[in-house]
């Protein structure tokens, strides 16, 4: 089973936060990560799943078995044909995202382009329903499997069973901590059907792009506007736009006409965090080992010798500046991982 023991995960998360796993394993096939979850359940311990690192909170101890999975192979399967034009993907949960999403796009294969450069894994895409520059991994998710953390059986969840929504699925809900994700199916096309409207892709691209010509576009755009977690440490997006009522948003623009603020149907509004952070006057700010970025306001960035208290700490004065400003009480993003 490969298992190891007292393993530093400072750097199996990208906003380099101390944490030591009691014990740790990254089971490549679904033979060994069911052992391995028989293991632990013989043993009483707890499992805590692990993704690529890019959207968690991490403790500076996680008792038990931290579980990495690393099925590490993906394949198309051109037979599977649901109208013309459709190719779908068949995903192991420990496939890099991004490489994913190039490989897609170097193919010809539309769907994903938009969510280039998001980092993390496959398998964990699926928990936050990623998206990016209007696109959601929902759209062309078809359905994901998973393996029961207690009984290693595995079963299919169809797109619409995952419970999507912004930033959520069932994931995060009902089946928090009782199933691991062990393989996506995604729906592409080559029928071309680039999404462009967002911000300004449109500007960047001819009339006719390729799939690759997107995803190199938003890799552009994406490095201009966010720091690489190799060079400063940090999990992207930390707070989610938050949803307000419609009239919570006409009373906002009374004073700030200029506020970017998207209408989601349902009487609601989605308002951009970093626009409301922006303009507490945080960006670039610094408390301590953590601070906001100088050049965009929704990512928190660790500077180095900070643990978790202290990023909830500033995260926390940067929640309460925006309520007292706004009324418009900000979450996090990321996922807090508790031993």
């Amino acid at each position: 089973m490969h298992l190891q023991s007292n393993v530093d995960l400072t750097l199996a998360n990208t906003l380099r936060l101390p944490c030591n796993a009691e014990h740790y394993a990254a089971p490549s096939t679904l033979s060994a990560l069911r052992a391995v979850l028989a293991h632990a359940h013989a043993q009483g311990w707890p499992v805590t799943l692990l993704g690529g690192g890019s959207n968690v909170l991490l403790p500076e101890q996680l008792p038990g078995l931290v579980l990495r999975p690393a099925l590490n192979q993906w394949w198309l399967n051109h037979g599977q044909v649901a109208q013309q034009g459709d190719v779908f993907a068949h995903v192991g949960a420990g496939v890099n995202w991004h490489r994913f999403v190039m490989a897609t796009a170097a193919r010809r294969l539309w769907g994903v382009e938009n969510l280039a450069l998001i980092p993390g894994s496959c398998g964990a895409a699926p928990v936050q329903n990623i998206g990016a520059y209007g696109v959601e991994l929902a759209d062309t998710l078809q359905a994901v499997q998973v393996m029961e953390l207690g009984t290693g059986h595995c079963y299919w969840l169809s797109a619409q069973a995952c419970a999507f929504s912004y930033r959520d699925s069932i994931f995060k809900g009902e089946l928090a901590d009782s199933v691991v994700i062990t393989q996506l199916v995604m729906r592409l096309s080559r029928v071309p059907a680039p999404q462009l409207h967002y911000g300004d892709l449109a500007a960047r691209l001819s009339a006719t792009p390729t799939p690759l010509e997107v995803a190199d576009a938003v890799c552009a755009i994406r490095r201009e506007k966010l720091p690489d977690p190799e060079v400063l440490a940090n999990a992207g997006s930390f707070f989610k736009n938050p949803l307000v009522s419609n009239e919570q948003a006409a009373q906002l623009l009374r004073y700030y006409p200029a506020m970017p603020h998207f209408p989601q149907g349902e009487g609601q509004t989605k308002l951009a965090a970093g626009w409301l952070i922006d303009q507490c006057g945080l960006k670039g700010m610094q408390q301590g080992a953590f601070g906001v970025h100088q050049h965009q306001a929704l990512v928190l960035v660790h500077f180095g010798g900070g643990d978790r208290r202290g990023l909830m700490k500033t995260a926390d004065f940067i929640v309460a500046q925006v309520e007292e400003r706004f009324g418009v009480k900000l979450e996090p993003e990321p996922r807090v991982v508790n031993p």
